[in-house]
């Protein structure tokens, strides 16, 4: 899709897309400049993305869990 961007730098996403990605009634979004591209994202897109990079690095890994952050920290509380 073409849109124009303004000299002030505003742009407007096509309706259809800002339905599409959540974005019907506004919202931000994080802008990446890759270098030969700018890319929009939404911030739930940028959210899950995080989450899943994440979960990759700790898979499988001792501790790496939220409920084994909470246990151990629950355990430090019990320690002072």
């Amino acid at each position: 899709m073409k849109v124009r961007v303004m000299p002030d730098g505003r742009l407007s996403l096509p309706a259809e897309l800002r339905r599409k990605h959540g974005l019907a009634q506004g919202g931000e979004v994080i802008v990446e400049d890759l270098g030969d591209a700018i890319v929009l994202r939404t911030l739930d897109q940028v959210v899950s993305r995080a989450q899943a990079l994440s979960r990759r690095l700790v898979a499988g890994q001792p501790g790496g869990t939220v409920d084994d952050f909470l246990a151990e920290r629950a355990r430090e509380a019990e320690a002072e």
